[in-house]
């Protein structure tokens, strides 16, 4: 029962993330590998603010998304004249920018969570607390998995009623035809510095979460290997739309897990496993490139 409701709260936090970059990648047509970064973000500034001021999981959560929302300028500002693989190889450099501040930014002596030792490194930070609403804590492992859908279910409402907005047609219309948006007088600049603010900022409330389930937290979230497994979410469940990244957070998620139960030699298990996640991954890409739920195709 218990790695059923760790799956639950796993899908959840994906479900948040895949559905956040899908605003970036799906509606305004912009791919970006920075994602995991601000994911790591948000994690680690839970963990410093529950640890070191006490703060409970809402204040700390909504303040590691004000901060991501605030960092995201790195991403969102080269977007006003980078485009295509130049734009990539931006959030590329921004990416592995969090990733080398997170592993390196420590000292062995300074205390954690000082201006010398802020991350405390590859060791990461341990004893993260679990997480406490109004006075009370969420202890159990139901309780964990019913408060994290709940978080989900939230930040899923959020970017519907975004997509729906003006807003979001707005969005959909620059990613069809950036210069024709502003012929028509709309400001596209500042959409996408607002669609990156939102992304980055539910995306480190999953990073949040994440933190606060697993209780442990390294440089690792911010790898480019959890990047690219952001973005192939989005891309298998099918862009610019919302069904999609809700399709392939599942697929990606719940897929290597069911090939565990594969009678394998427990010598090659891990590795076969990969391998058929791989081929099933290609042969999937090879016949339904848009995705599963897809109607948009980046070219």
């Amino acid at each position: 029962m218990n790695y059923l409701l760790h799956l639950l709260v796993y899908f959840d936090i994906y479900l948040i993330v895949a559905l956040s970059l899908n605003l970036v990648v799906g509606y305004c047509g912009l791919l970006t590998l920075a994602h995991a970064g601000y994911y790591a973000i948000g994690g680690y500034a839970y963990a410093l603010l529950t640890l070191q001021a006490g703060w409970s999981f809402l204040p700390a959560a909504l303040a590691g998304a004000v901060i991501a929302a605030v960092l995201s300028l790195a991403v969102s500002l080269p977007s006003w004249r980078l485009k295509g693989d130049f734009f990539v190889l931006a959030s590329l450099a921004v990416q592995a920018l969090i990733f080398s501040a997170l592993y390196n930014w420590s000292m062995a002596d300074a205390p954690l969570g000082s201006w010398k030792n802020l991350t405390n490194g590859p060791f990461g930070i341990t004893g993260i607390p679990r997480p406490g609403l109004f006075g009370w804590t969420i202890a159990t492992p139901q309780a964990f998995a019913i408060f994290a859908t709940v978080v989900a279910a939230v930040c899923a409402f959020v970017l519907w009623r975004l997509k729906v907005s003006p807003w979001g047609r707005l969005l959909l219309a620059m990613r069809e035809d950036e210069l024709a948006a502003r012929g028509l007088g709309k400001n596209t600049r500042l959409a996408k510095v607002q669609a990156f603010a939102i992304s980055t900022a539910l995306v480190a409330i999953a990073g949040s979460l994440y933190a606060a389930h697993v209780r442990y937290l390294d440089p690792s979230s911010a790898s480019l290997d959890e990047g690219i497994l952001m973005l192939s979410m989005v891309i298998v469940g099918g862009l610019g739309n919302f069904r999609g990244p809700i399709i392939g957070a599942a697929v990606l998620i719940l897929l290597p897990e069911a090939l565990r139960f594969l009678q394998l030699p427990d010598a090659l298990a891990a590795n076969l496993r990969m391998l058929i996640y791989g081929m099933l991954l290609i042969l999937m890409m090879h016949f339904r490139p848009q995705g599963i739920a897809g109607q948009y195709r980046m070219e």
